[in-house]
């Protein structure tokens, strides 16, 4: 049995304006009432994850913190299943005040939602 690698490497995320740019352009969209999640598949071989947490949506840095943690988490727990997507998170107002459980199912729905719209399902999930 193989050992899976569960971290959060540079790999992973996007962070330049020109990759951000890209997933805004044309992308795959996925939305509820706590997040909404846009995708475009990339040349890797490997997910990259972005956070849009508006200050203008979440005001307090601590409910901003936590959920991007939340999401980072949760992204680093389920990248196994997610293959060769970008993904932009895009918190809304209501995820302020739910519960942590709550926002974790809501991202799980989500992933698999973005696997079968962008056509990069994986066999394991």
């Amino acid at each position: 049995m193989t050992k899976k690698d569960f971290s959060f490497s540079q790999q992973l995320r996007l962070k330049k304006p020109a990759e951000y740019k890209k997933v805004f352009t044309n992308p795959t969209k996925s939305s509820d009432a706590y997040f909404t999640l846009l995708a475009v598949r990339n040349d890797f071989d490997h997910p990259r994850l972005g956070l849009v947490i508006a200050k203008k949506n979440i005001r307090k840095a601590v409910h901003r913190n936590r959920i991007k943690r939340i999401i980072r988490d949760n992204f680093r727990c389920h990248r196994h299943h997610v293959c060769n997507i970008d993904i932009v998170v895009m918190a809304r107002r209501e995820a302020q005040d739910v519960t942590s459980f709550l926002l974790q199912k809501s991202l799980e729905k989500h992933w698999l939602k973005l696997v079968t719209r962008c056509n990069s399902y994986s066999p394991h999930l």
